[in-house]
C-alpha cells in the first residue's frame, strides 16, 4: 500500500486524493476548497463537530486536504498515511500551521498514536480502497484504543462490493495509460480496494469500546459512520 500510494503521489496526487478532479491539471484552490466542503457534509450527516479544545485525527490524510481543516478547527491535528511522498507533500503545503504532526503509517494500525489521546477522529475515502476488509475493522479496533472516552470517530467505509471489481479496458484506454494521458494503477488491489460488511463491523466496534451512534448510506460505497467511545 505504501509503495502504491508513494507512486501515486508522485504521478499526480490531487487527482488520486479527489478524482473529482481533471487529471493533470488540478485546480488547487478548488481541491483545498472542497476538503473544507466535503468534511463539512460529513459532519452535518454525522451531527458532530469539532471544539477548539479537541485533538484531532486525519486517517489517510494524503497532501492534507481534511488535516488542513481540522488544525484550523481543532487544539492541534494529526494527519496519518501510509505514503511518506504524500506527507511531504502535506507538509510543504501546510508549513503555515504550527499544530499539525504528520505521521507515516505502517498501513495495518494507528501506532505511535497514544491510547486515549484523541477526541475526534476523521477518514475519509480512504478506507474504501484497502485490498482486506480484515485490515479496515483493524483500524476501527485501533480507533476505539486511540479515542478518549466520550471521543467520535466519523469515517467512511464502501458497503458496495460490484465498485471494487475490476473492469475491462478498452485498447484506447490502455494506450493513453501508457503515454500517461490517464491515471495509472487503476486495476491495483490498492485501489479497487474492498467493501466491509456493516454486521462486521458493529461487532468490531463493540468489542473495541465503541458505540455506533449514526449510519447513513448503508450499502453504497460512500457509508458514513458516527461511532464514539463508551466511557
Amino acid at each position: 500500500m505504501g509503495r502504491f500510494w508513494d507512486q501515486r503521489a508522485r504521478e499526480e496526487p490531487y487527482f488520486f486524493i479527489d478524482n473529482r478532479r481533471a487529471y493533470g491539471d488540478p485546480d488547487l484552490a478548488a481541491f483545498w476548497a472542497e476538503g473544507e466542503a466535503d468534511l463539512d457534509r460529513i459532519l452535518g450527516l454525522l451531527q458532530v463537530g469539532v471544539t477548539p479544545t479537541d485533538e484531532a485525527l486525519d486517517i489517510g490524510c494524503g497532501v492534507g486536504r481534511l488535516t488542513r481543516v481540522l488544525a484550523e478547527r481543532a487544539d492541534h491535528a494529526t494527519g496519518l498515511d501510509v505514503s511518506q511522498e504524500m506527507l511531504d507533500r502535506a507538509a510543504a503545503h501546510n508549513d503555515h500551521l504550527d499544530n499539525v504532526r504528520w505521521v507515516h503509517g505502517d498501513g495495518v494500525s494507528l501506532v505511535p498514536i497514544a491510547d486515549a489521546s484523541v477526541d475526534a477522529v476523521v477518514s475519509h475515502v480512504v478506507f474504501q480502497h484497502i485490498p482486506d476488509p480484515a485490515i479496515t475493522l483493524g483500524y476501527v479496533r485501533e480507533i476505539g484504543r486511540v479515542l478518549r472516552p466520550g471521543g467520535w470517530a466519523a469515517f467512511q467505509v464502501s458497503n458496495d462490493p460490484a465498485v471494487h471489481r475490476p473492469r475491462r479496458r478498452s485498447l484506447l484506454e490502455r494506450v493513453a495509460r501508457a503515454a500517461g494521458r490517464r491515471p495509472g494503477g487503476q486495476d491495483d488491489p490498492a485501489w479497487l480496494g474492498s467493501a466491509v460488511d456493516l454486521a462486521a463491523l458493529r461487532a468490531v466496534a463493540a468489542d473495541a469500546g465503541l458505540a455506533l451512534e449514526r449510519v447513513v448510506g448503508e450499502g453504497t460505497q460512500f457509508c458514513l459512520v458516527l461511532a464514539r467511545r463508551t466511557a
